[in-house]
């Protein structure tokens, strides 16, 4: 499981975040929802260090996780941001053995594991057949699944993702979540910021609701829906409608 009890984020001496106390469970998907600017991303960016924690803690699995070696955090999480300053000139094959160097040693010589963990991560993103072309060359969907299979081949037991379907168009981002279902069935959990209400509400077994820079709510998602907690926050009606035994949302 990981936890957040009462943890502070600063920029400067301006508070950004205050008293966030929440937690993530094991082999779940939990999506993070709320209006632009509420606190989503610094969130999440307090996992990967861009964030800095001014008091409270982070557990994982009980143990302090910011006061874990870097390399022993890259083992046990794994982040995809949102943005990315450009796409690098390299190939597929080689992006995604960037998520091996955890493992490495200092030689950067890849192990049959390292080997083995890079080509299962490139087949399960379907993208064997794009290994050897250069990343700043494919589609923004092509360029995401990338990341993704990197993340993959880093083989955490937690996957972080801030909107990994950003900029994707509607095949990609059917694509996408099609993967992060299949990746909770191996086991994974998996904690997203996600805009797009419907899906999280779709594909979710938690979402984690701000507003303000605070979270307003954490719950199953009929829950919240019940207690109307994302008509609230989101100043909206949401229609549920059921269609062989599988529940859609239209937001209205």
């Amino acid at each position: 499981m990981l936890e957040f009890k009462d943890v502070n984020v600063n920029v400067g001496r301006t508070p950004i975040l205050e008293n966030i106390s929440v937690r993530f469970n094991w082999g779940e998907i939990t999506s993070i929802i709320g209006p632009n600017g509420c606190g989503k991303t610094t969130l999440l960016q307090t996992l990967n260090g861009i964030s800095s924690v001014t008091s409270g803690q982070i557990l994982l699995d009980e143990c302090k996780y910011l006061e874990l070696p870097l390399r022993e955090r890259a083992k046990r999480l794994s982040f995809l941001p949102q943005f990315r300053e450009s796409s690098p000139n390299i190939s597929v094959k080689g992006l995604v053995e960037h998520g091996r160097f955890p493992y490495m040693g200092f030689s950067r010589k890849m192990s049959k594991e390292d080997r083995e963990a890079v080509q299962n991560a490139l087949e399960y993103a379907n993208l064997l057949q794009y290994k050897d072309c250069m990343v700043n060359e494919l589609s923004g969907g092509l360029q995401q699944r990338a990341y993704l299979a990197m993340q993959l081949a880093q083989n955490c037991p937690y996957m972080v993702m801030d909107e990994p379907t950003n900029y994707l168009d509607f095949p990609s981002r059917r694509e996408m979540y099609r993967l992060i279902c299949e990746l909770k069935k191996t086991g994974k959990t998996i904690i997203i910021v996600a805009h797009d209400i419907n899906q999280a509400l779709r594909i979710s077994d938690k979402l984690v609701i701000m507003k303000d820079r605070k979270i307003m709510a954490s719950g199953a998602p009929r829950v919240c829906l019940k207690e109307g907690i994302i008509q609230d926050v989101f100043e909206c009606e949401i229609n549920e409608i059921e269609n062989n035994g599988t529940f859609q949302y239209v937001l209205m």
